[in-house]
């Protein structure tokens, strides 16, 4: 049984005599090249004619490289939808691998499925990389040596290459209607036998064929695919791939309203763009197959495969909508940061060896490599997602930050400017419970609020009530007479003084003192370091940076509050005193 092995890169090659190279492509070009032949006992190397690739019917045939080529990888997604975390972790891969190398990273528009494919799908594929850093040396808004970079464009190049193989052999004509290939399809299943062409236009003489024609009949390219034998490439990240060829079948190339199929379009479009490695899904593994036989029909170099793991759910199946958001764009409207997204899309599937999970996207180009890519399936953790997220977020420079969280409370309407004293000091607050560019309006507006009879109404309020009515009566007193808001007004030190001799004063310390002051000073039982924000509300109390319409309640208006709770009625499971429910709002 004879065996093709693939997947080792050959020095490039003329596609043949009989077409002229069209003037938007180039390939470079060799007479020949070297073959391992391996017959019997008997190994050789020697030189061999290009036509005879694919044709051995009784030897093992191996290609060798004569030197290495320049690397040139692509990233094609087809422009139906949005990119997919799956399409751009396979972007990044390829973006990684070429940088590394010093190679291109080539941009292709796969849209010859002409119905779905619009415009806008392929902006937002174009913007979505570009957010995430990913910048491409070739493509259709850049161009390039070897355009055009959309398949739509590309069409002629399609059908002159299918004439060639027309011309070879390769492929024939094929004028089975629909229902004879439905027939052949349910009899294969009776005979549990793979779907494979059984149809008589394989076979079929030129007589034949040229009544199809004068009939004006459609007809499709179908590729002849040899009835024995097997198929193996070396997969850089999955080793050694085999197939039977038997179980493949003669698979159309064109159809027969001209347009060509994905497989034949891809072959052609990476051999003539020069690509020296495919690093794609393993979806697509079954495709190289296919893909393989028309290069070796069409005398084209094999570039490298690389068919990366699928990116899983928590639950194993492959990640879809049902999951939650799956695109690049829904995570950039969630307020993710692109080096957060880049950082842990790079960590499904591979890793450096070391324990580090924190790469900026130059680090990753110096330490990324292709051995070190993982073939199991890698599961997509949106949890760790976010936390990751935080980290970055939180270690970009001060002034960055200050920058980025001043704008969003400015545009919320909560605050009136976007920097300051007053957004340095609350960005330093606010900073370890804010883990995306979403978070910090419902930071800021949760520590200006004072929602203190939700509080004492619920459990929790209800089972401290005794110590709360203890507090609030010298507490009140303290700000009457002005002993807290000169505190205040000292900053930190004030207030670390204040609290000491506060608790002294009531023979209380730690969380009997802590927990009250929290609750009857800021409305809740939890919150960011209590002293801290003190001091941002005291000084939004005490100045007009914030909006009138954020929320805030001021010093004065807590401690107005405060003055109308009834703790008896409170303790007896009445409700809080109008007075204090009207000005929580």
């Amino acid at each position: 049984m004879a065996s093709l092995m693939v997947g080792m890169p050959l020095l490039r090659m003329r596609a043949g005599p009989e077409i002229a190279t069209p003037m938007f492509f180039r390939l470079y070009t060799v007479d020949r090249f070297c073959f391992k032949v391996n017959n019997g006992n008997n190994n050789r190397c020697s030189f061999i004619r290009r036509r005879i690739i694919g044709r051995s019917s009784s030897t093992s045939v191996v290609a060798t490289s004569l030197e290495t080529p320049e690397v040139r990888v692509r990233f094609a997604p087809s422009p139906t939808g949005n990119l997919h975390v799956g399409g751009a972790r396979t972007a990044l891969f390829n973006y990684l691998f070429a940088r590394s190398k010093g190679g291109k990273f080539v941009l292709r528009i796969e849209d010859t499925d002409l119905e779905r494919s619009t415009k806008e799908s392929e902006e937002a594929v174009l913007r979505d990389l570009s957010w995430l850093g990913l910048s491409w040396d070739e493509g259709p808004d850049v161009g390039g040596d070897y355009g055009p970079y959309r398949q739509s464009e590309r069409n002629a190049l399609y059908k002159q290459f299918a004439e060639k193989l027309l011309q070879s052999g390769h492929v024939y004509r094929c004028f089975c209607s629909s229902q004879e290939l439905e027939n052949m399809k349910e009899i294969a299943k009776l005979k549990q036998l793979p779907p494979v062409y059984t149809g008589k236009w394989a076979t079929a003489n030129e007589e034949e064929v040229q009544k199809e024609l004068s009939k004006g009949n459609p007809y499709t390219y179908r590729f002849r695919v040899p009835k024995d034998g097997s198929m193996k490439i070396n997969d850089l990240i999955r080793g050694e791939v085999t197939w039977n060829l038997d179980t493949l079948g003669d698979f159309v190339i064109m159809r027969s309203n001209g347009q060509p199929v994905y497989n034949f379009c891809v072959t052609v479009d990476d051999a003539t763009m020069a690509i020296s490695h495919v690093i794609r899904a393993e979806e697509h593994l079954p495709n190289t197959l296919r893909q393989a036989l028309i290069y070796k029909a069409l005398g084209f170099t094999m570039p490298y495969f690389a068919h990366v793991s699928l990116i899983l759910a928590p639950d194993r199946s492959k990640l879809s909508k049902r999951h939650g958001a799956t695109s690049v764009g829904q995570f950039r409207e969630m307020g993710y940061l692109p080096q957060a997204m880049v950082n842990y899309l790079s960590l499904l599937g591979w890793g450096d060896g070391t324990e580090n999970e924190f790469f900026t996207l130059q680090q990753l180009v110096e330490t990324f490599t292709i051995e070190r890519v993982n073939k199991s399936g890698a599961i997509f953790d949106s949890t760790k997602l976010r936390w990751m997220n935080g980290q970055h977020l939180r270690s970009l420079p001060q002034e960055e930050l200050n920058k980025l969280l001043g704008g969003c409370w400015q545009n919320a309407g909560l605050l009136k400017e976007s920097d300051g004293l007053f957004v340095e000091e609350a960005v330093e607050v606010l900073k370890d419970g804010i883990d995306l560019t979403t978070d910090p309006d419902n930071a800021l507006s949760n520590l200006l609020s004072y929602p203190l009879n939700v509080t004492l109404a619920s459990d929790e309020g209800k089972s401290i009530l005794e110590d709360l009515s203890e507090v609030a009566a010298p507490l009140l007193s303290a700000y009457n007479n002005g002993e807290l808001l000169v505190a205040l007004g000292e900053g930190l030190s004030g207030w670390k003084k204040w609290v000491k001799s506060f608790g002294k004063s009531l023979n209380r310390k730690g969380k009997s003192l802590f927990m009250p002051l929290r609750v009857l000073l800021t409305g809740k039982f939890h919150g960011p370091d209590m002293a801290a924000s003190m001091l941002i509300i005291y000084k939004a109390s005490m100045s007009d940076v914030v909006m009138p319409q954020s929320g805030f309640v001021s010093l004065d208006q807590r401690f107005e509050m405060l003055r109308g709770v009834d703790w008896n009625s409170i303790s007896n499971d009445q409700p809080i005193l109008d007075s204090a429910v009207s000005a929580s709002h």
